[in-house]
């Protein structure tokens, strides 16, 4: 879907940085053509400074996503979900990062679930990087207590797991 959407602008390399921000950050864009995050609107001035663009490409990208039916719903719809990776460390709260070899495979979050669950540890947020979105994606698991080598040696042992951090 990504690529379906990145496409539609493939002759513009900055309409196509607009788009992953828009898409990354979770900002919609509105009936009007402004960016917004929930009812915050987002200056283009401020888009286009952080990306190194005219905010004219900025302007020309909402309204090329509000003439294109199917882009104009899938902006219409995303909203974005606050993180706690960052807060983590403020909280006192432990970040799981996992790294995999196959990150479309499924069973992926379930069985690393179910081993942290087992160890009965508490979990604030789990959040899984799209394989669309990047070329990396990790999964981050956020847990209210430290994790025991064990748990990090049976999620090591998961055959589909490449690397695992916190």
């Amino acid at each position: 879907m990504f690529d379906e959407i990145l496409g539609k602008f493939e002759g513009s390399p900055s309409q196509q940085a607009v788009i992953r921000l828009l898409l990354e950050r979770g900002f919609s864009v509105n009936e009007d053509g402004r960016v917004v995050s929930g009812g915050i609107e987002i200056p283009y001035t401020g888009i286009a400074r952080e990306l190194g663009v005219d905010r004219r490409v900025v302007d020309s990208t909402t309204d090329a996503i509000l003439e294109d039916p199917e882009l104009r719903r899938i902006f219409a719809n995303i909203s974005s979900i606050p993180s706690l990776m960052d807060l983590a460390p403020v909280l006192e709260l432990t970040v799981l990062t996992i790294e995999v070899a196959e990150a479309d495979e499924p069973g992926i979050v379930a069985e690393v679930t179910t081993l942290i669950a087992e160890e009965e540890l508490s979990i604030r947020q789990v959040i899984s990087e799209d394989p669309e979105f990047t070329d990396d994606p990790k999964l981050y698991i956020i847990l209210d207590a430290e994790v025991s080598g064990e748990l990090l040696v049976a999620i090591r042992e998961l055959p589909y797991v490449r690397r695992v951090e916190f």
